[in-house]
């Protein structure tokens, strides 16, 4: 950034902030299912890669990288023992239908839509309940939308073991749901 000065840097880095946020606060969202917290990690994350600024080199997208930093934040976050009653206490006032954008639009009766509704939120707390690796595998995958190659890449896992865990993230969401008809 030659000849730029600090108000260019926070400029361009701001623009990036707005552009990547609604997509790292999401990631946070669905892995936390508390919008305080998500929305905590989230600053810690650009105020993080604001720091880091210099040592981004571009061998991933600017976007995966902020994802990488979210991925280590909540890793972080959901290792910390002295945070767990506060994380099952607050799990289980979280409003699920917060969470669920994917609803189609009103072309649809409200009967179908509240199932819709509804089975978007069985899906929400089946995934909450996956190991933490095969619950991040499949948010990256299905809230982000992002390729297993991405997701290898934010999470430093290898291909396969991003594969065996969307696989087994499946799996058992599959099964959790078909028990619960």
């Amino acid at each position: 950034m030659a000849g730029e000065g600090p108000e260019d840097d926070l400029r361009k880095f701001d623009s990036l902030v707005r552009l990547h946020r609604p997509r790292v606060l999401r990631f946070l969202m669905a892995s936390l299912r508390n919008r305080e917290t998500a929305e905590n990690l989230t600053q810690d994350c650009f105020v993080r890669a604001y720091q880091a600024r210099g040592q981004f080199r571009g061998a991933s997208s600017v976007g995966t990288w902020f994802m990488q930093i979210a991925a280590n934040l909540l890793r972080d976050h959901e290792s910390n023992s002295r945070l767990k009653f506060w994380r099952r206490t607050l799990r289980s006032d979280t409003d699920l239908a917060e969470l669920g954008h994917a609803i189609p639009d009103g072309q649809q009766s409200p009967e179908t839509l509240a199932l819709i509704r509804e089975r978007v939120e069985a899906v929400w707390m089946v995934a909450a309940r996956l190991p933490a690796r095969q619950r991040t595998v499949f948010l990256l995958r299905f809230v982000e939308d992002m390729d297993l190659l991405e997701i290898a890449e934010v999470t430093g896992m290898k291909e396969g073991t991003v594969k065996a865990h969307l696989f087994r993230a499946l799996q058992s969401v599959r099964a959790r749901l078909e028990g619960t008809k």
